[in-house]
């Protein structure tokens, strides 16, 4: 059945793209960053170069789960628990999904974007909602009172029972069947990863992924992120520093660099790894490990010379039918528990809003 028409949203800000292709040389001072902040700022390109020396975002490779070898069973276990508990993001080769398939993702959102302002605004989200599904350009709540310089799309694509088709793009064409069969994919990876993090606690395979909404509630909600080319990239950023409120978080990219993650008092710049997809631990799974592994911070820097496109899939708990907690086999009297219960909702308002420990009361 053809969705009803969408009609565009009349109280919309103005889009990153449209300020971009203007060409001036100076960016409005609502996107300058505060003082103390540029002074880590730079050209995505000039950090990654400097980065080639520095440390460096672990490669792990999945594919030995499977393998009927225990000894490359453990082995890759050690390595992802070894890459969630120092930085808590990887980079994840071998993953199983197909690339030409990474290709059509890749393909498909960028014709979304490359649609005139006009088909895009069909699609726009209100941005005095707190519903941020569809097309905009700045997430609410920015704790710097700054935009950032990003065009985004924002839809569930899993469970496929939950997932309204009327909010998405319907060209290019093939979106639809392409961000589905990516869905149904990376669900699987998703699983995959849940289980080498359990089996790393220490814990059953099956544990995490009970304890984030098993294959009913957890859901896959995908952020694509469209930054322009900006030509002054030591005073903005792409996305603002933050840690992911999901349990996972999937990352691929155009093979731009952008993302920084704050490592060891730094920040560090991730390099470009082909054919692979960059894997975020997120605050659900730091909370259930009880800190062991870490959600780190994480922001996206610009550059004046190519285009940045990343497809970022947050797996996320149902809101508030889980309570988030450390496990009780990760908690003792030498590791008492670090976090205080709490649902997913109630997380991301302590989040959003900056509420303390304090305002939670003890879900039900």
């Amino acid at each position: 059945m053809e969705p009803a028409q969408l009609e565009p949203c009349t109280l919309m800000p103005e889009r990153v793209q449209n300020l971009a292709s203007r060409g001036d040389g100076t960016i409005p001072s609502d996107y300058v960053r505060p003082e103390y902040e540029r002074t880590s700022l730079g050209d995505a390109f000039d950090e990654a170069n400097k980065a080639e020396d520095g440390p460096q975002v672990p490669i792990v490779d999945i594919s030995r789960f499977l393998s009927s070898d225990e000894t490359n069973r453990l082995a890759c276990v050690e390595e992802v628990k070894k890459a969630a508990i120092d930085w808590g993001v990887m980079h994840v080769v071998n993953h199983g999904i197909p690339l030409e398939l990474l290709d059509r993702v890749r393909a498909a959102g960028k014709a979304f974007f490359e649609l005139p302002v006009e088909d895009k605004e069909m699609y726009a989200n209100d941005p005095n909602s707190s519903n941020i599904s569809g097309y905009g350009s700045k997430l609410a709540n920015s704790s710097s009172g700054k935009l950032e310089w990003e065009d985004y799309f924002f839809h569930l694509i899993f469970p496929k029972d939950k997932v309204d088709l009327s909010g998405w793009p319907r060209h290019p064409a093939d979106y639809r069947k392409v961000t589905q069969e990516f869905a149904t994919e990376l669900r699987k990876v998703a699983t995959r990863i849940l289980a080498i993090l359990s089996l790393g606690l220490g814990l059953e395979e099956e544990r995490l992924e009970k304890e984030v909404g098993g294959i009913e509630d957890l859901m896959l909600q995908m952020k694509i992120n469209y930054y322009p080319k900006c030509p002054q990239p030591e005073l903005a950023v792409g996305v603002e520093a933050h840690t992911d409120v999901s349990a996972l978080s999937f990352i691929i990219h155009n093979m731009v660099p952008g993302l920084q993650l704050h490592y060891g008092g730094k920040w560090v710049t991730a390099k470009c790894v082909p054919d692979s997809f960059i894997v975020h631990v997120g605050d659900t799974i730091e909370i259930l490990s009880n800190g062991m592994y870490k959600s780190i911070l994480h922001r996206g820097l610009v550059n004046k010379e190519k285009v940045r496109i990343s497809w970022a899939v947050f797996c996320e708990p149902p809101k508030n039918k889980i309570v988030l907690q450390p496990l009780p086999e990760l908690v003792s009297d030498d590791t008492p528990s670090l976090y205080p219960p709490r649902t997913f909702a109630q997380h991301m308002e302590y989040k959003l809003f900056k509420k303390s420990a304090g305002d939670f009361t003890s879900p039900k």
